[in-house]
């Protein structure tokens, strides 16, 4: 099963949009977890649990994990999704980026080493970066298009031939960088128009969208503008305003208390 067929499940599945990121600080764990050597995990394994049946993906950061040495659990994690709920596709947030060469590694690090169903790539090194990832035609390529921080205007939103550059990312990513139909593309939801404007240039390529909670991005107008012609095509994520709902022992219940909320907001299918 491709990641496009699994996704495509996982959203009939669940009737949800909604993608929770497994962005864990051990800082912000529940104090009784703080000895267990296996924390991480730990901690991850509840809020899947508790919300394997109302989302349609989920996503660990690479960085939370490489940053404690931690890439153990990362491996952990992503094969308990696999093994408990082989449904859900994993999307590894790992915006790797680099010359073709090293670019290859990258991949078999992603798909080969972890498993991941999909992972994010910086595509600004031009389309020799990219085709490492997409050769793996089973597997997605999540491609940085236009980002939701403050910062992603310096350059995203630089004109180029009379339309912005993420603009022309996306319609590359379309096209001509797009042979085994497996890209998909990072649109934050902190402008509405601009999902708009890509979804316009893509047509039904499944796009992933941060930017909802934490970040005060408008699920109703994300959803209203982004949605493809099935009515699918969107995979909204939060990471803080799930994962850490609650500091207390009651993290995994409140973590899905905050998914049902999204769905309530707008976040389902």
């Amino acid at each position: 099963m491709t990641f496009q067929q699994k996704l495509d499940a996982a959203w009939k599945k669940s009737r949800s949009l909604v993608c929770v990121g497994l962005d864990p600080e051990k800082k912000r764990l529940p104090e009784r977890m703080f000895n267990r050597p296996d924390a991480i995990f730990a901690f991850n394994k509840a809020i899947i649990d508790a919300t394997h049946d109302i989302v349609c993906a989920y996503k660990p950061q690479f960085a939370h994990y490489a940053a404690v040495a931690a890439e153990d659990q990362l491996a952990a994690t992503i094969d308990y999704i696999h093994d408990r709920y082989p449904g859900i596709p994993v999307i590894l947030d790992a915006k790797r980026g680099d010359v073709g060469s090293t670019a290859e590694f990258y991949a078999i690090e992603a798909f080969e080493r972890y498993g991941a169903d999909a992972v994010t790539v910086n595509p600004y090194l031009g389309g020799d970066s990219i085709a490492p990832f997409t050769k793996y035609a089973d597997r997605g390529t999540i491609l940085l298009c236009r980002t939701s921080n403050a910062g992603g205007a310096d350059l995203q939103e630089q004109m180029l031939d009379g339309e912005p550059l993420y603009l022309r990312v996306a319609k590359l990513a379309a096209t001509q960088w797009n042979a085994n139909k497996n890209i998909s593309l990072v649109v934050g939801a902190t402008v509405p128009q601009v999902i708009a404007d890509v979804r316009k240039a893509v047509g039904d390529m499944p796009l992933l969208v941060p930017g909802v909670g934490a970040q005060g991005g408008d699920m109703k107008a994300t959803v209203a503008v982004g949605r493809d012609g099935k009515g699918t095509g969107l995979v909204i994520n939060a990471s803080r305003s799930v994962i850490y709902a609650s500091g207390g022992d009651d993290f995994a219940h409140a973590a899905r208390g905050a998914v049902e909320q999204m769905l309530e907001d707008g976040a389902v299918i």
